[in-house]
């Protein structure tokens, strides 16, 4: 049985599907024809879901990628070019929380739009390990803690970044800087075999942290509890990511307790032009 299914009162057979199939398994010997799978195709097909979406007239399905879980694009809601540039420009990495937890069902949306980030080879291996509790989040901050100052009492503390000595002065003074005290960590990772694994994850956290900012939320990549993850087994064991899972990324989120108001500028580009 095809993977593929085409309306042939709907179909307009204009070879739309044929051209935009990205693993070529959809062909059509005439204009006068519809579309059909060719033989072995079921087997290469990825399920993208690009034959569902660039048909106009919605007049295939796909078993793997139902036409009835596509809605259309309402054209309402499709963002013009400077509300888009205003949309990524205000993003901003939030560093100060307020002591508000984040429902369970926001996290869950946010990942759930986090899904349709892209893939490669549309694998979508990406997964998601969550902390809520304060108590998890503390100790998140407190082994990041210990790996620094096992770095800094041993040999590379010299190859070390300046500011690490300030971060743990800060931890025995009483403020967290690995985690400022957000609410919420979320760790997106990927299957140590998946060779696109660490690029998707980090694609899947940019859309739910941009999805968040929609929602009222902020979120902060949490470079040091990632620096620590990677080398100390004691935070490894904590996290606890999925079995075989070796790409991996941690991100704050919770509620920003200050706004922003403008939109500041970043350095110019640098372009290599090959023309």
């Amino acid at each position: 049985m095809s993977l593929i299914r085409i309306n042939e009162d709907l179909c307009k057979k204009d070879g739309i599907c044929v051209q935009e199939c990205p693993v070529v398994i959809i062909s059509q010997e005439s204009e006068e024809l519809c579309p059909v799978v060719v033989p072995g195709g079921n087997d290469l097909c990825i399920a993208c879901g690009h034959c569902v979406a660039v048909c106009p007239q919605g007049a295939l399905d796909h078993a793997s990628v139902p036409l009835e879980s596509s809605p259309s694009i309402i054209k309402e809601n499709v963002i013009d070019h400077q509300q888009a540039i205003q949309f990524l420009r205000s993003r901003r990495s939030a560093r100060k929380f307020k002591n508000k937890p984040v429902e369970k069902q926001a996290i869950q949306e946010l990942i759930e739009i986090a899904r349709y980030a892209p893939t490669g080879s549309n694998a979508q291996e990406v997964e998601w390990t969550v902390f809520t509790k304060k108590e998890d989040l503390r100790k998140v901050s407190e082994l990041t803690i210990d790996w620094l100052r096992k770095v800094l009492d041993g040999p590379i503390k010299d190859t070390m970044p300046s500011y690490f000595p300030m971060i743990v002065a800060g931890w025995d003074f009483g403020i967290d800087v690995i985690l400022r005290e957000a609410p919420v960590l979320v760790v997106a990772s990927a299957p140590g075999e998946a060779g696109n694994g660490l690029v998707d994850l980090t694609i899947a956290l940019s859309y739910l942290e941009l999805a968040a900012s929609t929602n009222g939320m902020g979120t902060c990549w949490a470079g040091l509890a990632q620096l620590a993850l990677l080398h100390s087994q004691p935070l490894q064991e904590f996290i606890d990511l999925p079995e075989g899972h070796a790409s991996h990324y941690p991100m704050m989120l919770g509620y920003p307790k200050f706004r922003y108001h403008r939109l500041p500028e970043r350095k110019n580009p640098k372009v290599y032009w090959r023309e």
